[in-house]
């Protein structure tokens, strides 16, 4: 019986040698072997639910009045096991101070904080990412100049310097998530080029090279997948500051303008209200503190799964 050996070549791409269903299993189960990363997952997944399937949970209209259905100003919230106040017998998170039903307002306002949290990442990154690489690559004048601008981006504190933004451009949603976005390039840019640097020396990069691959294969074909680890950790992580930032403006009246249903907004409308309704800044707060914990530990989950010196 012959026993035929096989030998890895030490110059292969690290992501070549197995198929790419394998990787995506092996890595989906390492990240499901992380506690924390599961109890994000949960959260999330929650949260998730409840903004997909809003308008099945929420029996009102988070925007309607509810006076003519004998709705009281400012009502508490409706606790079953104490006992419901008459006027908010059918409003499990109370009234409030315009006569809306507070647990509809909280439930669609996942919808547009998982909103906020995406879009502004994702546009952070894809731009991020993009000015990294080429600067990473490239290097000589190009990546002095890309790297100067985006450290005279990171001068500025990224609160006031997208308070800047949005005042320059207008109160909005829209603009609060490309302020946001606009803060968050430097990061992105930085982390992709201390990645790419690392990459671009390895072995299998030299032998790519040698053996004619073109630059933009050595780029999008092997240097790119080999450098995403970090930028998917930072930007599950960065989702959590991005929903954080854009309810801070929305509270100082920058973000999401009355009448929508955004935490941040709600909480910054009734503040006046905390001593004598204070379910209407509990209710949001708490569903915002959910939203930035369940990313945070997906966060440190996925940074754990993807280590390789953690993976043994």
């Amino acid at each position: 019986m012959s026993v035929t050996n096989v030998q890895l070549d030490p110059l292969a791409d690290p992501l070549a040698h197995r198929p790419s269903g394998t990787l995506w299993r092996d890595t989906l189960r390492n990240i499901v072997r992380q506690r924390n990363a599961r109890v994000g997952l949960l959260i999330l997944g929650t949260l998730l639910f409840c903004a997909i399937f809003a308008d099945v949970i929420a029996a009102d209209d988070p925007n309607k009045v509810l006076f003519d259905q004998g709705a009281k100003r400012l009502a508490g919230p409706c606790i079953h096991l104490l006992g419901c106040p008459a006027a908010s017998s059918e409003h499990l998170f109370g009234i409030d101070a315009n006569g809306r039903d507070e647990f509809a307002r909280v439930v669609f306002g996942a919808r547009i904080s998982l909103q906020v949290g995406f879009l502004t990442v994702g546009f952070a990154i894809i731009i991020g990412s993009l000015l990294g690489l080429v600067a990473g690559y490239a290097g000589g004048w190009i990546e002095s100049a890309i790297m100067r601008v985006m450290d005279v981006l990171l001068v500025f504190p990224a609160l006031l310097l997208a308070i800047a933004i949005v005042s320059a451009l207008g109160p909005g949603l829209i603009n609060a998530q490309l302020a946001i976005g606009i803060v968050a390039i430097p990061v992105y840019a930085r982390i992709m080029r201390a990645s790419v640097l690392t990459v671009r020396e390895s072995d299998y990069i030299t032998a790519s090279r040698a053996l004619g691959e073109s630059p933009a294969g050595l780029v999008f074909r092997r240097i790119l997948p080999n450098s995403l680890t970090p930028i998917i950790v930072s930007g599950t992580l960065g989702i959590a500051g991005a929903v954080l930032d854009v309810a801070a403006l929305s509270f100082l009246g920058l973000g999401a303008q009355p009448p929508t249903a955004e935490w941040g907004s709600m909480v910054g409308q009734d503040r006046g209200f905390v001593f004598t309704a204070p379910h209407l800044v509990f209710f949001p707060g708490v569903a915002l503190a959910l939203t930035v914990f369940g990313f945070n530990l997906l966060g440190d989950g996925l940074r754990d799964a993807l280590d390789p010196r953690l993976n043994r």
